[in-house]
């Protein structure tokens, strides 16, 4: 989902600059602009890419999970930042808060990661996210686990703080996420509880992120698209001192605002996931 009201932080500064007493902070806008289209340009290797988005804490890679171009462009993220030995951690909203690969050698096996993540292939196939996880394994870098644990979830329902979480406009833009990525089927009553749940688990990734934090590293995060969002996601819930660049992973040529970077993948065939849930007759 694009978020409207938060334009990225390059969208403006790349007009074009009128003031002739201005040169220096002509030059360095034009030098952020170059490099914000080089973290976007479809045509430049992933190491470059990320090289354009960086030096930064975090780096969130907001994904469509059904997309097998985005899955290959996570591991080339991992390969790349671990390469230059920048990579502080790979955490993901596939396993929950408290997993780790960190106790793990570099030879692991496959299924020593999938138990230290407590990995739930009919959720996510490891198939997908497994070349990732075990380049980081490889590398030398601890894989963890970054969403709410669903033993919280009921807790986060009932918790009338997170409403307060969000900006009004973000919060109403999250309620209709969580209405839409329903198919419109859930009861109303049940719209706050479950964007509670949204936020909370937002808010979880955060405070995995922020664990995990090394100076002069990068910590990766690899997540839905709507985690992503600097306006109602993951960012929002990370300290003000933390330099976080997004990058959106969009299949096809959807609007996708709210990022530092997009990355263009390939359309998906025509797919209507509420085929399935809306009831017939």
């Amino acid at each position: 989902m694009a978020a409207p009201f938060f334009p990225s932080s390059t969208a403006g500064a790349c007009r074009p600059l009128r003031h002739a007493l201005m040169p220096m902070l002509a030059a360095l806008v034009l030098a952020g602009c170059a490099a914000g289209g080089r973290a976007s340009d479809p045509r430049a290797p992933v190491a470059e890419r990320i090289e354009a988005l960086l030096p930064a804490d975090v780096l969130v890679l907001g994904e469509q999970h059904d997309a097998p171009e985005h899955h290959a462009l996570e591991r080339e993220a991992v390969e790349a930042l671990a390469a230059r030995g920048r990579l502080a951690a790979l955490a993901m909203e596939m396993a929950e808060e408290g997993r780790s690969t960190a106790k793990l050698p570099a030879s692991a096996t496959e299924a020593q990661a999938r138990a230290a993540l407590g990995w739930d292939a009919k959720a996510w196939p490891w198939e997908d996210y497994g070349p990732a996880v075990m380049a980081a394994v490889r590398a030398g870098v601890p894989v963890l686990g970054a969403n709410l644990p669903r033993a919280r979830m009921k807790d986060a329902m009932a918790d009338v703080s997170l409403d307060a979480q969000l900006a009004p406009e973000a919060l109403a833009a999250q309620r209709s996420a969580v209405r839409d990525g329903h198919c419109g089927l859930l009861p109303e009553s049940q719209i706050e509880p479950m964007t509670r749940i949204q936020i909370a688990r937002d808010r979880a990734m955060a405070q995995a992120l922020v664990k995990a934090r090394e100076p002069g590293r990068t910590v990766l995060l690899v997540a839905g698209g709507g985690h992503a969002e600097r306006a109602l996601g993951v960012p929002q819930h990370l300290p003000t001192d933390l330099v976080v660049r997004t990058v959106r992973l969009a299949a096809g040529e959807g609007e996708a605002r709210g990022f530092d970077a997009v990355w263009r993948t390939p359309a998906m065939p025509p797919r209507d996931y509420c085929a399935g849930v809306r009831p017939k007759g």
